[in-house]
């Protein structure tokens, strides 16, 4: 995929312009989210998926921004610190906490002045950048190494299959391009359960769960379900967000955002005793030049406020394992978008309540384009390795392999996936999945490093530890 220039006329920051099309008003400039404080009945509203609320009711008529209103507002929860270093931090939605956000376009040539007034206008609690995203596939073109049968032997099949770890009926978001099943199926040999009803387009975005073009998305899901052959997959193309100037593989990360309020209905919708949802991100933000520098209060990268940070948080406390890849911006072989020159693990992708995948072959060598730590949000990024550069999925051709971080995140969502057949979110939370799988990898010498991690994902590690610590045989 060809990378893309972004430009800028603005001294403040160089997100990518943005166009919405005549639904959410015509306008070039910077892409930007709102976060405001309306009324209690308002973000009761918002919060309920179920009602209709325009941006317009949010917003009102701020100056110097247009409001893009295809895009549904979005309540976001308010982060309440942790009371000692030992607690998680907690999240609130009641109305008297939440805020919401809008989408909008600021016109790049009074930038300073419009980001001054918006600052200071009535009810705005923050003006966030917007950054675009974009798929973590590869640089590298060197041939396969091994293939998918080798990933699912390295990740224990047979001892998970026996235990009844399978996936079944588990729900495990792809958030990216979209799935073709049909694919899928046709590589695999076996079938393949798209949860449609629980599966979620962006605004603009067509198409039916399951049958979208053979893509990323496609691969993702065919190396999540190596390790979780009968998960629900819900699909959430994202990334076939499109916009005037921009690539097919590219997404605005204040979709995401919409998907992730999507995925809290769907995880809350679930009974407690068998709450389950696991979320694969194989995408992220390559440049700064698509972001507010770092240290202004808009700025995604290394921002815990941002609000796509925290909902990503949140979903992490109510119950959703959440995997992001590192990324494919290593030292030894960066793909040509990374424009980060030290720690290009930012933004979700080094959240404390994520498990960042770095990338290893079926040989146990970590590939040179995986990203190396320290996090941005979080130093200890990456938190482990999986399998990727496998023949597996034959998504990009016939002998060309899945690859890049993008392919590590969802064999590790696979497994993720196939622990939660058995253990639920409320008898194993997350946080206490993640130091599981962190604690049992197969660790280099010397323990944590910012190449591996704390190393390889070991499901037979894993499954013994469960067995060890639960009453489960």
């Amino acid at each position: 995929m060809a990378a893309r220039t972004v430009v800028s006329s603005s001294a403040v920051c160089g997100v990518a312009d943005a166009n919405f099309g005549p639904e959410g008003g015509i306008m070039s400039g910077m892409r930007v989210l709102i976060q405001l404080r309306p009324s209690v009945d308002l973000i009761t509203a918002v919060a309920d998926r179920a009602v209709p609320v325009a941006s317009a009711d949010i917003a009102g008529h701020l100056r110097g921004i247009e409001l893009d209103h295809s895009f549904a507002p979005v309540a976001i929860p308010k982060s309440v610190a942790a009371v000692t270093e030992s607690d998680q931090l907690s999240y609130a939605l009641q109305p008297d906490n939440a805020s919401v956000v809008v989408r909008g376009v600021i016109d790049d040539d009074v930038l300073a002045e419009s980001l001054s007034q918006l600052s200071a206008s009535p009810g705005v609690t923050g003006v966030f950048a917007d950054p675009a995203i974009q798929t973590n596939l590869t640089c590298g073109d060197t041939p396969a190494v091994g293939n998918w049968h080798d990933v699912e032997t390295l990740l224990h099949h047979g001892d998970l299959t026996a235990a009844g770890l399978d996936g079944k009926s588990v729900a495990l978001a792809i958030v990216d391009t979209g799935i073709n099943a049909a694919r899928v199926k046709q590589v695999r040999g076996r079938p393949v359960t798209i949860d449609k009803a629980r599966s979620w387009n962006p605004p603009g975005v067509s198409g039916t769960a399951g049958e979208f073009p053979v893509d990323h998305g496609t691969m993702c899901a065919f190396d999540a379900l190596i390790g979780a052959p009968k998960a629900a997959l819900i699909d959430i193309p994202v990334l076939r967000s499109e916009r005037p100037g921009g690539t097919v593989m590219e997404g605005l990360l204040s979709d995401a955002l919409a998907a992730y309020a999507h995925l809290r209905t769907v995880l809350t919708d679930q009974p407690a005793a068998s709450r389950a949802l696991v979320i694969s991100n194989s995408w992220g933000s390559f440049s700064p030049s698509w972001d507010f520098p770092v240290g202004q209060p808009g700025n995604y990268s290394d921002n815990p406020a941002h609000p796509f940070n925290v909902i990503v948080g949140s979903l992490e406390t109510a119950g959703a394992d959440v995997l992001f890849a590192a990324g494919n911006c290593g030292r030894d072989c960066p793909d040509g978008r990374c424009a980060y020159k030290d720690k290009p693990i930012g933004g979700a992708n080094s959240h404390p309540s994520v498990l960042s995948i770095g990338g290893v072959d079926t040989a146990g060598q970590r590939v040179g384009y995986s990203s190396q730590g320290p996090g941005r949000l979080t130093a200890r990024k990456p938190d482990v390795c999986a399998y990727t550069h496998f023949l597996g999925s034959t998504a990009f051709g016939a002998t060309d392999p899945d690859t890049g971080t993008s392919a590590a995140c969802p064999v590790a969502a696979g497994l993720v996936a196939a622990i939660r057949t058995e253990w639920s979110a409320t008898e194993l939370p997350p946080a206490q999945l993640r130091a599981l799988v962190q604690r049992t990898a197969a660790a280099q010498a010397g323990g944590y490093n910012y190449d591996y991690g704390y190393g390889v994902v070991d499901a037979a590690a894993i499954l013994a530890e469960l067995k060890r610590t639960t009453s489960r045989a």
